[in-house]
């Protein structure tokens, strides 16, 4: 059995999420250079949105896996995460929807491969709250932090529930969310500036020792005690009404059922964006006339963005090893890209209706993934601004009926995404 790490964090809706996934510790202490600023004003923080508003998140989280007090592995994560305020209410909740991803490198790989790509939606009151519905896995720490309903001071120290609401289908084989509570500890520590940017930092810090009972579905083994710290800096933007950034270094041990023990220590670090409007009909136009000589390439707008498809993509028979025909496109492309600033992308990979369910997602995925390196290779995005994602057959374009048809399925998607 596999077991992937519960341990990683994000900041998933301006707050922090713990994700399911494996993970290398960075020895750094702070990641965001704060300068303090001297004031003993009273301040009351609530968090704030318009409707509309787009915003994106990005955070990275390094972390080793040991295994029975044996190192296992590291490897590192960046979570992605896109929402917009669909709604707000009279007092002053908002209506939070979007999707976000965690993808993983391990040694050796250039480009970061989504696991799984989760849709969320629910109401965040002003002192950080949850309304939600019991479908949803994310965000996974919730009621993190909890704002005081009155006016704080450097020094005040204040306590408040919370729960990390896990998703453990894949590695225990538990089908329903997994809930372990906890009690987090405040600590407001005052005004300051971040990157020239005015910020409230406050301190949030939690410990978990939790024996949890026999779940009703499992496979193989499932945790009968869970035990560790979170320790966390956040910054709040009190002119936007929400987190900034947040750091954190965490270590927690799962106790399993089989008599294994499984260790996490980590760190993690994430920085807000507000999305910048994006004018897909322009941009689609402009990127038709950059590739109208390169052969099978297509453009078109969807929801996500401006998506450049490359029509039956080539690569040796059976293999995700890229056709030189097919890197020259690959190498035109990246051009394009490199005069479309401060846009993430998306690569997916497609197969047709051929072999298993569970090769041809990995066949989809190292073909995704070629594209993905060979981008990073030619320098048109980092590897922290590409996600890599591979759906097998699950996306035709074209009925798999005919060998024609089924090439057509055969192809890579890049996609600029507007957030």
């Amino acid at each position: 059995m596999h077991i992937k790490s519960p341990a990683v964090k994000m900041l998933f809706f301006f707050h922090l999420s713990i994700f399911l996934l494996p993970l290398t510790l960075p020895v750094h202490a702070e990641y965001v250079p704060f300068i303090p600023v001297l004031s003993g004003d009273p301040v009351l923080l609530r968090f704030h949105y318009i409707k509309g508003d787009k915003y994106r998140v990005i955070s990275s989280v390094d972390e080793d896996v040991y295994i029975n007090q044996r190192y296992s592995h590291s490897a590192r994560i960046v979570n992605r995460i896109a929402f917009s305020v669909k709604d707000t209410r009279d007092d002053g909740a908002a209506l939070l929807n979007g999707d976000f991803s965690t993808s993983v490198k391990y040694g050796g790989a250039a480009s970061y491969l989504t696991d799984r790509i989760y849709k969320s939606e629910y109401w965040l009151l002003p002192n950080g709250s949850y309304e939600i519905a019991p479908q949803y896995y994310m965000p996974t720490v919730r009621n993190v932090p909890s704002l005081p309903e009155t006016p704080i001071k450097p020094g005040d120290k204040w306590s408040a529930p919370a729960e990390e609401r896990h998703d453990f289908r894949d590695d225990f084989g538990i089908a329903e969310p997994y809930v372990i509570p906890v009690d987090v500890n405040y600590e407001y520590e005052g005004q300051g500036i971040m990157d020239g940017q005015n910020v409230h930092r406050l301190r949030a810090s939690y410990t978990v020792f939790y024996r949890p009972g026999r779940p009703l579905s499992w496979r193989i083994a499932y945790p009968v005690q869970i035990a560790g710290y979170s320790d966390q800096i956040l910054y709040w933007d009190a002119q936007k009404g929400g987190l900034a950034a947040y750091e954190e270094r965490f270590r927690f041990t799962f106790d399993l059922s089989d008599g294994r023990t499984v260790e996490y220590r980590g760190a993690a670090a994430s920085r807000v964006t507000e999305a910048e409007l994006m004018d897909r009909s322009r941009l689609a136009e402009e990127i038709k006339e950059a590739v109208k000589d390169i052969k099978d390439v297509s453009v078109k707008t969807d929801e996500q963005g401006v998506t450049i498809s490359l029509d039956r993509v080539q690569f040796l028979a059976d293999s995700s090893i890229l056709l030189l025909s097919e890197k020259e496109k690959i190498a035109s492309i990246s051009e394009i890209l490199k005069n479309i600033k401060n846009r993430d992308i998306l690569v997916s990979g497609h197969t047709a209706l051929a072999g298993t369910a569970s090769a041809r997602k990995q066949l989809s995925e190292d073909r995704a993934r070629a594209v993905a390196d060979y981008l990073i290779e030619l320098g048109a995005r980092k590897a922290e601004a590409i996600t890599v994602i591979g759906y097998g057959a699950e996306k035709p374009v074209a009925p798999n009926d005919t060998e024609s048809n089924m090439a057509k399925n055969r192809r890579v998607e890049i996609t600029i995404l507007e957030n």
